[in-house]
């Protein structure tokens, strides 16, 4: 109760606050300014966006997979999604013989969908603050690890009793670094098949060369359908699963989108870290982002030389090429954008604000007095190990896959030398493992995998300080004069992991010493000892950083209480706002905020498999077969810029209009702003969508997949002509809800 009168002060003293910048609880919009947003456009209610007790814009938002959004666009379970999110269940489900990322994939009736393995669609129930309980909690626990361990066993505990007896799940995640904290229930469905998907030379037009650029021109989306069992609930794939009926499902609308026009986006942000001080955003620059881009550009070498020369390879690592080129090019924007916009000298600038505030006051003395103070030596102590912390993720945890596979077999090493065995719990953990090393090997081939092996451990012996080093490695080096290829082969002759059964038959002899003998799995171990023998120093800063980024976001929001503090994203949904807008990033450079079908064919290169047109695009192209979802002057739309903050998790995410009508889908953001993560620059930040009118058009036109046009509700303010869609009205709006801070700069 303390807490809500405090909140209720607070709220009263707020002046309005423009909403662009910050990613909102949906359950808290009305901490915004609610009357400037319904001046811009907006039309909905606070309810209409989320409420529990009727539908909302929240029941047609999803989680797709483990890090996507997905939005529902039909009464049917139809999902709409982005390809690059969809990506790796496409590629699961190809082969050379059915290759649906080449070629596309269109289901023609609700048998020839595909049940995508493992996919998962969850639908947020519901959010509550459980702050006070686990704050007074732990009100008088001083020590840091003792505290952490405590908020754990509660934020479990609270979950647990919100979902025993129902077939939910819930989460409780922490806010402001861990001075709030809020519960999510979801309804997790687990049968989820691919229903349509244009061809990767239009869902993945321009690839890396136009990922994260401006001006873009692809075709970023994915339909699936989710399923449910007879009774309505989540149920694993079964052919007598129901299509899902959500509460709420988007219309969309096929108006089109002008300059200024208003919009939303709903999803789920994955993270970011608007509050990271001037010392970290230094370390990132000098050694974090320099460290993840040379390993992962090696990786990236060596991965698509063998795609290149074989289909199979090709189609195996298409999906784990995008995740590492995806990011490579990311942290290499961050530094760049970072140091072209000054982030870290306006941070500095807060901090000696922040602190001259601290010292006005003996009572904030006493409470933030060493704040400041102690995170710079806790980024000047991580220095010593950040190299080798970034090297050890990116060159040994997600390098060699078979080198990572032998390092997880540790814990089942140990586990056989302890007097915990029993015939059941080995039983039971074989069944597990078998099930993942069967899976790994539908992805992997083995020769690419022992360049990987070989790169990986050049790289780090190169990048990571000797001293740091496993001494097994500094060995090797020093015998190979850094050349690990040949060292890579013998291993690989060697070693039981190159093949399933033999992993298997190695595993199921439940004898410790048969695994500790493979040359892999001793390479593995060396650098997990050598990995183990720093925790002690990097848990001690980890939990230090984190007590004192909790009194750090605490003593801002104190300071400036007067203004609305977003949290970081943590993958929980958030709601922005914004509207449609282009961008000026360099003096006499002006970017317009829609690109059509003309730039498609200006880019195409058949010589290049980044920009291949297919055929029939380019035939329809040639005879403007665009159907209604041309402009009114005969141009087909693609993308389109909305200034919208969005982060990674976004991709998939809704673009919606004032009216609760979806217009869009997020899939991208632009370089000049690749900072946003830590900063957001309102004058270059950028978010890229996927126009919705070029969505259907590709769905009717080029897939000849009209059908799946019948079950959505597709409006438009002026006639339409088409053989598949019937113009209807906008559906009348019921209501909805936005919150939440943000730092001055």
């Amino acid at each position: 109760m303390r807490r809500l009168l405090a909140l209720l002060l607070l709220l009263a003293l707020w002046g309005p606050v423009r909403s662009d910048e910050g990613m909102w609880l949906p359950k808290l919009i009305h901490r915004l300014d609610y009357a400037e947003l319904q001046q811009r456009g907006l039309q909905l209610t606070p309810e209409e966006i989320y409420s529990v007790n009727q539908a909302s814009l929240k029941d047609a938002i999803v989680i797709f997979g483990r890090g996507c959004t997905g939005e529902m666009i039909s009464a049917e379970g139809l999902l709409l999604t982005n390809h690059h999110c969809g990506y790796g269940n496409i590629q699961s489900l190809s082969s050379t013989e059915n290759d649906y990322l080449t070629e596309g994939f269109w289901a023609m009736t609700r048998e020839d969908e595909l049940p995508a393995s493992g996919l998962t669609a969850s639908f947020l129930i519901r959010m509550e603050d459980v702050t006070e309980r686990i704050l007074d909690a732990v009100s008088d626990i001083t020590d840091e690890a003792e505290r952490r361990a405590e908020v754990n066993r509660l934020m479990g505990q609270i979950a647990r009793e919100a979902t025993e007896e129902t077939h939910y799940q819930g989460s409780v995640r922490e806010f402001y670094a861990g001075n709030e904290y809020y519960l999510f229930i979801y309804e997790v469905f687990t049968d989820v098949r691919l229903v349509g998907a244009p061809p990767s030379s239009i869902g993945k037009f321009g690839a890396d060369t136009d990922n994260w650029m401006w001006p873009r021109h692809t075709g970023d989306f994915a339909l699936f359908r989710v399923y449910m069992g007879p009774d309505g609930k989540p149920a694993p794939y079964a052919e007598e699963n129901v299509p899902y009926r959500p509460n709420h499902f988007l219309p969309i609308s096929i108006a089109g989108v002008q300059e200024g026009d208003f919009s939303m986006i709903l999803g789920y942000p994955g993270g970011t870290d608007r509050y990271l001080t001037s010392w970290g955003i230094d370390l990132n620059i000098r050694s974090t982002y320099p460290t993840r881009v040379d390993i992962r550009k090696k990786k990236m070498d060596i991965i698509m030389e063998d795609m290149q020369a074989d289909p199979a390879v090709r189609i195996q690592y298409a999906s784990k090429y995008a995740r590492i080129s995806n990011y490579w090019k990311n942290f290499m924007g961050m530094g760049e954008a970072l140091q072209r916009l000054q982030v870290a000298d306006s941070k500095r600038e807060l901090e000696e604000r922040l602190s001259d505030w601290i010292m006005e006051d003996p009572d904030r003395i006493v409470k933030y007095g060493t704040m400041l103070q102690e995170m710079e030596e806790v980024y000047q102590a991580m220095e010593a190990y950040n190299v080798k912390r970034y090297a050890f993720i990116e060159a040994y945890r997600t390098g060699s896959e078979l080198l990572a596979l032998a390092g997880q077999l540790n814990g089942y090493v140990n586990y056989l030398k302890s007097d915990r065995v029993t015939d059941e719990r080995t039983d039971d953990y074989l069944e597990r493992v078998g099930r993942h090393i069967e899976n790994l090997f539908k992805d992997l081939n083995v020769p690419t995998d022992q360049k990987l092996l070989a790169g990986m451990l050049q790289i780090y012996y190169e990048m990571v300080p000797q001293h740091q080093q496993p001494e097994m490695l500094r060995r090797l080096g020093s015998r190979n004069n850094g050349d690990f290829s040949g060292y890579a082969q013998r291993v690989f002759r060697r070693t039981f992991f190159t093949s399933h059964d033999k992993i298997m038959e190695a595993l199921n002899r439940r004898n410790p010493r048969v695994i500790e003998r493979d040359p892999l799995f001793q390479l593995a171990s060396a650098f997990l000892e050598s990995w183990e023998a720093m925790q002690d120093e990097i848990n001690a800063n980890d939990l230090k950083l984190n007590r004192n980024r909790r009194l750090f976001i605490a003593a801002l929001r104190e300071m400036d209480s007067h203004k609305e503090f977003y949290p970081d994203a943590n993958f929980t949904m958030r709601i922005t706002f914004g509207s449609v807008k282009g961008y000026s990033p360099a003096d006499a450079v002006d970017y317009h905020y829609l690109t059509t079908m003309t730039g498609i064919m200006e880019k195409e290169d058949p010589d290049n498999w980044e920009f291949v047109v297919p055929d029939l695009l380019k035939e329809l192209y040639e005879k403007r077969d665009f159907g209604p979802y041309a402009m009114k002057d005969g141009r087909m739309p693609v993308n389109f810029l909305t200034d919208h903050d969005i982060t990674g998790g976004n991709s998939g995410s809704p673009v919606i209009n004032g009216k609760g009508e979806l217009v869009g889908l997020a899939f991208d953001g632009n370089w000049e702003a690749l900072s946003g993560d830590i900063h957001f620059e309102p004058n270059v930040q950028r978010t890229i969508n996927v126009d919705m009118r070029y969505v259907l058009f590709v769905i009717e036109k080029f897939g000849n997949a009209g059908h799946l046009l019948k079950e959505m509700n597709i409006v438009s303010t002026r006639p339409v002509r088409s053989s598949v869609i019937e113009t209807t009205p906008p559906e009348s709006k019921k209501e909805i809800t936005p919150e939440y801070p943000v730092p001055t700069r």
